[in-house]
């Protein structure tokens, strides 16, 4: 009779590690990093001419149609979506979006005071832009915070369905940036898709189901 296979301890499957929650503070300062970050890209592209994806991306077109300010837009048609997020994502959630939105619209209102280029190659700043902003949602996204609108889409579908979060708001990213034909010269709105792939870049490779641990 053979004996049974034993699987040696080195080798057996162990059981994954709880989760460690973030602090509150640690919250807040990486909602504060993320937005931060994610301001900083966004004065990249607008130095070039360039437009993002995104809730962002609707809200630049608007302020170019309108004249209204970015972060006034950009606050606004974030409001729909926090209803989608109380319900599907919970309260903790939601607040921390809530206030990195108001954060971020803050910021661009003021970034003119703390940061300006005077000249940016248009590939550099979509490329440099795309990766700094990605790493600011990154962040974000870590700690169970977005930047609402299709950022809270991404997260559900991601949560829901599985869907990776960075391929969802990729799609939907370039499917924004190409509305900007009817306002921007062609050759900056591929330099904008080009920011738009290296921003959901870092996001697909690095934020996936299962690969971080704490929540």
């Amino acid at each position: 009779m053979s004996r049974p296979t034993t699987v040696p301890a080195a080798v057996a499957p162990q059981p994954a590690a709880p989760g460690v929650p973030h602090t509150l503070t640690e919250d807040a300062v990486a909602i504060f990093t993320g937005v931060l970050l994610i301001s900083v890209g966004i004065v990249f592209f607008t130095s070039a001419g360039l437009l993002t994806g995104g809730t962002a991306g609707l809200a630049f077109l608007l302020h170019y149609a309108t004249g209204i300010g970015f972060g006034k837009i950009f606050f606004a048609l974030n409001l729909p979506f926090y209803w989608l997020a109380w319900r599907k994502m919970g309260r903790a959630f939601t607040l921390k979006t809530f206030a990195a939105v108001l954060l971020l619209s803050v910021l661009t209102e003021l970034q003119s005071q703390f940061l300006q280029l005077s000249q940016l190659q248009p590939l550099y700043a979509a490329v440099a832009g795309g990766l700094i902003t990605g790493t600011g949602f990154l962040v974000l996204f870590r700690h169970r915070c977005s930047l609402g609108g299709v950022g809270i889409a991404a997260l559900y579908l991601q949560d829901r369905y599985g869907w990776r979060a960075g391929k969802v708001q990729m799609a939907v990213d370039c499917c924004i940036v190409l509305l900007a034909l009817f306002t921007v010269e062609p050759m900056r709105v591929v330099w904008s898709i080009a920011g738009a792939v290296a921003l959901n870049l870092v996001l697909a490779m690095n934020h996936r189901p299962g690969r971080y641990m704490a929540v």
